[in-house]
């Protein structure tokens, strides 16, 4: 049978738990933030798979379509889970919590990480704020399940939580499409930690260090994080947006489409095409071919960029308002006019002025949001 105690040493076998978090990680019971039946799994019908589930380095999704009955057929959109602990644990090592430090977090989700942060710095300094109250109420209870009762908040996590500031640190368990100012005002000298991008790329933390009415940091980690709900994109299947026999302009490109959608190129083409999304459909005949959709956020534009080993062009499509391939092609040859660049080499400054994404050092500025 899959424990606790087993999960605990595959995560250290793994060097996946920082020396500060060990104890918070060996004493919280993650299967106490679990319920018994969770997306693919149930106790009663499989207690070993449930077991299995829950004690793995992995996801687990606790609810989807913001909890509404979905009928058969519906995408299925993850909108709460467990977050997979490894990466939990990386977010935390870039938090730098210490005892005596107050802690923000944005998303309460199952309450296991809040239950690690009260386990390492006292419930008294951790401050959990949920938009959802069916989910809040039950990570409530989870978290007093577990011998903890930090102050549990059901609002927008975009607004922080004034009532309880300053903080030492924030830390945000959702990506964002940039990061509040009331954040950086409660957290006036301290450091934030959050998933942040845009529809097309939102695998990077940033981690700022905020003094003087400025944060100001770097990007890292590939996390995979549900969207703050405020701040959502399109998201679903191809079908529910492209209809037989919608025809759109054809033409060809010598960039193979692979190209644009790694991750330095990728983060940089989403600092301009922030609201579309990308999916690589890979031909189920054994040819090696693709099929690279783009489909913008409103669901009125896509286009495709056909991928044939061993090609030289290969063939585009583009359809509705917007040319997407166009604008995610402008955005990618930037980046190669700029030489390349790793995503390392960019940095994030927020001020009362508004964000700006720069290459290099705070001077060169290659995005600027008010």
């Amino acid at each position: 049978m899959t424990t606790q105690r087993q999960f605990v040493r595959a995560l250290e076998s793994a060097g996946a738990v920082p020396a500060p978090w060990r104890e918070a990680v060996a004493a919280v019971d993650r299967g106490l933030f679990i319920p018994a039946v969770f997306e693919g799994h149930d106790f009663a019908a499989d207690p070993e798979g449930w077991l299995r589930a829950v004690y793995a380095d992995a996801p687990v999704v606790t609810q989807v379509n913001d909890g509404r009955p979905s009928a058969d057929g519906v995408f299925r959109l993850f909108t709460s889970s467990s977050s997979m602990p490894s990466i939990m644990l990386d977010m935390l090592g870039l938090l730098a919590v210490a005892p005596g430090h107050r802690v923000l977090e944005i998303g309460t989700g199952t309450g296991y990480n809040a239950a690690w942060l009260c386990h390492r710095i006292g419930e008294s300094h951790v401050t959990t704020v949920e938009v959802d109250e069916a989910v809040r109420s039950v990570a409530v209870a989870n978290l007093e399940r577990a011998g903890f009762q930090p102050t549990a908040v059901l609002g927008n996590g975009r607004d922080g939580w004034r009532e309880g500031a300053p903080y030492d640190r924030i830390i945000c368990t959702c990506s964002v499409r940039g990061i509040p100012w009331a954040w950086v005002e409660q957290c006036p000298d301290g450091r934030i930690v959050a998933p942040w991008g845009s529809s097309f790329f939102n695998g990077s933390f940033v981690t700022l260090t905020v003094a003087g009415g400025t944060a100001y940091g770097s990007f890292s980690g590939d996390p995979d994080f549900m969207w703050d709900r405020t701040q959502r994109g399109g998201a679903g299947r191809i079908a529910d947006f492209y209809r037989e026999g919608q025809e759109g302009t054809h033409s060809v490109t010598d960039i193979p489409p692979q190209n644009v959608i790694q991750n330095d190129p990728a983060f940089f083409v989403g600092l301009g095409v922030t609201d579309a999304w990308y999916r690589w459909c890979t031909a189920d005949d054994g040819s090696g071919e693709a099929t690279l959709w783009f489909v913008s956020d409103d669901g009125r534009s896509w286009a495709t960029v056909e991928y044939v080993p061993d090609a030289r062009t290969y063939a585009v499509e583009q359809y509705g308002p917007r040319a997407l391939w166009d604008e995610v092609r402008e955005w990618f040859l930037r980046w190669h006019e700029l030489g390349k660049p790793e995503r390392d080499g960019f940095g994030l400054t927020v001020d009362g002025d508004g964000e700006r994404v720069w290459l290099g050092g705070p001077r060169n500025v290659v995005r600027a949001t008010p």
